[in-house]
């Protein structure tokens, strides 16, 4: 009797646990709609960071200029009363373009290198924000949150890590800890802030255009970043191939 009941508490925490990956009861339907309208937004930002990094691949266009296009179009928006929404939008998508540009000089190196390498790296940091944004919309509200605090010292250190070496030089050692410590932060923010998007919902601030700029901004972080791990370890391999 006492095994069929425990086997029987296991099947129901097992049944508990696969209708909890599920379970979107938590967020209204105002919010979902309003989810939707980010990530279909998001969708619309990547596609237009790929034409300019296409731009640049043609017209070697990446630079100061792309860089603070990004910088200027992200202020603009930000400035941008809320009512305005398809002059923030265009400005999501003049950012996002500018953006594309600006990492271009580095999608056009792995390019020449291997194309697959691009391919790839997309596909990888595509699964790996689908995946943790679904883990934030699952779990219970706010539980995250508090990784908000840790993540930002983690920036900061990034930040005065990449200050201190380009001052007084870097090492080989030193630039991989800033890329996979940096690929880890990243994808923490991408939990963090897709539940704070959605905490920000449930209060009323239904902001797509700032919330997929948020997100568009930690996908093309996570994207840098397992790109340049993807061609380092393809340049070392072929390294040891042209050495036998």
């Amino acid at each position: 009797m006492e095994s069929f009941n425990s086997q029987s508490s296991s099947s129901s925490r097992n049944r508990w646990s696969y209708d909890s990956l599920k379970n979107f009861r938590q967020i209204s339907p105002v919010v979902q709609t309003h989810l939707k309208k980010v990530y279909l937004s998001l969708c619309c930002a990547l596609i237009a960071s790929a034409a300019g990094a296409y731009l640049h691949i043609l017209w070697n266009i990446g630079g100061i200029l792309t860089t603070l296009g990004c910088v200027g179009s992200i202020v603009w928006l930000m400035s941008t009363p809320l009512y305005e929404e398809q002059k923030r939008m265009a400005l999501l998508m003049a950012a996002a373009l500018f953006k594309g540009a600006c990492i271009g000089p580095l999608i056009e190196l792995a390019i020449d290198f291997d194309p697959s390498i691009v391919i790839g790296a997309f596909v990888g940091c595509a699964v790996a924000f689908g995946c943790f944004s679904a883990a934030a919309m699952v779990a219970r509200r706010r539980e995250y949150l508090y990784l908000g605090g840790l993540l930002s010292s983690g920036l900061s250190m990034l930040f005065w890590l990449h200050f201190a070496s380009s001052i007084f030089g870097g090492s080989v050692a030193l630039f991989k800890f800033e890329v996979y410590f940096g690929l880890l932060v990243f994808v923490g923010y991408i939990v963090v802030d897709t539940q704070d998007i959605i905490e920000k919902a449930h209060f009323g601030d239904l902001d797509y255009v700032k919330h997929a700029l948020t997100l568009f901004t930690d996908f093309i972080a996570v994207f840098v970043r397992i790109l340049i791990i993807m061609l380092k370890n393809a340049y070392d391999e072929e390294k040891k191939k042209r050495r036998n």
